[in-house]
Parts: structure tokens; sequence; C-alpha cells
């Protein structure tokens, strides 16, 4: 399996580890002919800890080997402290590990070598590829929540730490002239405000939701069952172009990975797990749509449906998520009164901060002083905690009205490109500076 890593992010700056990193460890195993952990930028855990090139090298190698999925990962590093440790421990004390019989602990001690690792990590560098494994900070905090949580997933695009503020818009490939028009919608609602729409880039409602949060000016996120560079279907890759311009494409599959069968239940549960919800729009009795709003209620997400005819066989599985429970939907300000709160305290729980660690989010009273401004605005904050917030932010926040102001004004007042500015939106809630009124207004708090 290859695997590969780095991107840089919009500002250009590398984000992993890069394949001449990598390479440097001149394809041997062997740790002595330098006994300096080399740190490696942009692989921090979640609590602030650097790990070194070797460490990331060897959760890496651990996470590609096939047959090894959460569950085992976490038996092995219980039991041996550390990937290394995996790698060293003997076949035989392998075997008695609950979930590794003799075929795994023999692809345990054929992993992949450095050497191979760097090709791998040389090709990603090539292609934009990046690789953020469970030690990073830039992995989904989402993900880290749900108990099967991928050991390592390949990005091409960019992950925001706003992104944990998404909802999964999902459904048949054949839908309906009357499916396709909720799901856009739907989509277009969400990502004007500020949420990122998750999706699985398949035929039929996949592919309207994200072109239409492409088409509000939002972001969206792709998970893949195949590769993130073999496009599937292939009649959709220029629209995952333009989602990793404004979102980003994810899988747990190595980069040039065929779409196979046995992936998409897997594909499922990333996109549920991504997600703050889950919405069904139009899916048939044995749906693969049905499948995600599963994940979604077994990991505590909401799980909502917009309802269907009776007689229509696609409005089947809707109609039987109402009736067990899922939450009815017609607008995205539905889907919004009942995540927003939810948002709120998970949000505060996780600890996100403006550049995705997890500081401690303390909610202070800001307050406000009169100033001139300009004609359009009158009103600027006098802050001590105020510089910490982005320029972006800045002038967002300043663009906004005690009163009810419309999305669409600030974009106007401050110049800035919309998905920018529904991103600092969604920041500027979380740090309980604005609230949102209605769908497409907010105003100071």
């Amino acid at each position: 399996m290859l695997l590969t890593e780095q991107r840089v992010n919009e500002g250009g700056t590398p984000q992993g580890i890069s394949g001449a990193e990598a390479a440097n460890s001149e394809g041997s195993r062997s740790r002595e002919a330098d006994d300096s952990p080399m740190k490696v930028a942009g692989h921090e855990d979640v609590s602030g800890s650097v790990v070194d090139r070797e460490e990331w090298l060897d959760f890496l190698r651990l996470s590609m080997i096939e047959g090894v999925g959460p569950k085992t990962r976490r038996i092995l590093l219980d039991r041996f402290g550390s990937a290394a440790a995996v790698f060293r421990a003997p076949r035989s004390v392998l075997r008695q590990l609950p979930g590794v019989g003799p075929m795994l602990a023999e692809r345990i001690a054929s992993a992949p070598v450095e050497a191979e690792l760097a090709q791998l990590l040389e090709l990603c560098d090539h292609q934009g590829v990046l690789i953020i494994t469970e030690l990073d900070r830039l992995y989904p905090e989402p993900l880290r929540q749900v108990s099967d949580p991928p050991g390592v997933l390949f990005c091409r695009g960019q992950l925001l730490p706003t992104d944990s503020l998404a909802v999964a818009i999902v459904g048949t490939r054949h839908p309906t002239t009357y499916g396709l028009r909720m799901a856009r919608q739907l989509a277009a609602g969400l990502a004007r405000a500020g949420v990122t729409v998750v999706s699985g880039l398949a035929r039929g409602i996949d592919g309207a939701a994200h072109q239409a949060a492409l088409e509000a000016g939002g972001r969206t996120i792709a998970v893949l069952a195949s590769g993130v560079l073999k496009i599937y279907p292939p009649e959709h890759a220029e629209l995952a172009e333009h989602i990793c311009r404004r979102g980003a494409l994810i899988s747990e599959s190595a980069p040039y990975a065929e779409p196979l069968g046995s992936k998409f239940p897997q594909r499922n549960r990333l996109i549920s797990g991504l997600s703050l919800g889950t919405i069904v729009v139009e899916a048939g009795d044995h749906s693969g749509a049905l499948i995600t709003a599963n994940h979604a209620m077994e990991q505590g997400r909401e799980v909502f449906a917009v309802p269907g005819r009776a007689e229509d066989r696609t409005a089947r599985g809707c109609n039987q998520l109402i009736r067990d429970g899922a939450t009815l939907v017609e607008t995205a300000e539905d889907v919004l009164e009942v995540i927003e709160p939810i948002w709120q305290r998970w949000a505060g729980r996780a600890g996100f901060a403006k550049n995705g660690s997890r500081e401690g989010l303390h909610p202070s009273g800001f307050g406000t002083s009169k100033g001139k401004a300009d004609n359009a605005h009158q009103e600027t904050l006098v802050q001590p905690s105020l510089p910490l917030l982005e320029e972006c932010e800045r002038r967002v926040l300043e663009a906004i009205d005690p009163e009810a102001t419309l999305i669409d004004r600030v974009v106007a007042r401050t110049g800035l490109p919309v998905s920018e500015v529904l991103s600092a939106i969604s920041m500027l809630e979380l740090r309980q500076l604005i609230r949102r009124v209605g769908g497409n207004s907010v105003c100071r708090r």
C-alpha cells in the first residue's frame, strides 16, 4: 500500500512531514546513525506535544497494515506502548492478542520499511496529498470522538478547525427532481450559514450537495471509498478539483486505491463521524445512505430526514427514519435550530481555539465602546482579548451590527471572499462574540 504526504496550506506553509524529510532516514530501520530525534513541523498531538519523525513513521506503518483496524491498533498500542514496540514484538507474542492471528502477525512483521514509506511520501509530495495521522493536530476532532477512528487519513485540499461545524447530506444515486432540489436547497442554506457540508462524492444526492455548497460560497468535504487520486465516479473528477480548492477530499485508503465495494460502508462511518448530524435526502430500503444514518446514531450524532411521498420508492428509507425518531427537516433552518446548541456544548467540551488546538475557551464579557469608523458601520470593540482574533475575524466582527446584519452585507463591508466570511462567522459564534439571527443574519452579542 502506498501513502504519501505533504501538503501546503493556503499561505504555502508545509503542514506535514515531507518526502525529503522521510528520505533522510536513508531507507533503513536502524536508528543508530541518528541519535537525536528530528521534530517534524506540523506533527503535534492535540495536547501540543511534538512527535518525532520516527514515532510518526512507525505509527503510519502500523496504520497502513491490512487487517489492523481501529480496535486492533488500540489493542496493540495498549499492550506494547508504541508502534515501534509492536514491530519489535515476537510473532508468538503478537498471536496471543485478540484479533491477531498468524496471518496478521506475519503482516505486522513484514510491514513497509522506511525506504518504502519515503517513496510513498515523495509521491504524495508531488501529487499534493497530505497524510494526517491520529498523532497530528490536523486530525479532525470529531473523528477522535468515535469508537473506531481511522489511524490515517489522506487529504487533498485543506481541513480547517471550522470544519468541525459540519453536517452530512447523503442520499440515493438515483434521485427524483424533488430530491435533487431539496439536497441543493439544504446544502446551500447550510453553507451560507457557515456549516461545512460533508458527503461522499457519489452520483445523485451527494454530488448535488457538494455542488450547491460550492455555489453558495461555502466549504464542503468529500469522503471517498477510493484513493484521493483515484476519483470515483470518474465523471465527478472536475467537481473533485473544485472541492479541493474550497474544502477537501479525504480517504483512509491509499492515494491510488480502487473503489472496492467493501470500502463504501467504512467510508460511510467517516461521513457521519466528521459531522454533527446527517441528513438523508431520498433513500430506498437498502440504501447506503441508511448505513450512514445508522453510523450516525451509533456515534451519538443527530439524524435528519427529508420526508417524501408514501408511494415513492426513494422515500421509503427517509420515512422509516422519521418513524424511528429522526428529525423531519424541510429547510436548513430546521437543521440549524438543532445543531447550534449541540455545537456550542460539544465545541466547548473539545476546547477548540482558532488554530485548531485544544486550548480552553472561556467566554468573557466582551464590552463595546462607541466610536466613528465609517458611515456604514460605527462600532469598534476595545477588548484586551480582541488582538487574539485573526485579521479576517476582526474585520468580520467589525462589520456586524448589534442588530441583525445580513451575511451578504458583512461580505460587502469586508470585501472578503464569502468562504472566508462564513469561516470567520463560525469562529466568532464559537467565541460567543456574535449569534445567529435566522439562517442568513448575525448580530453582536
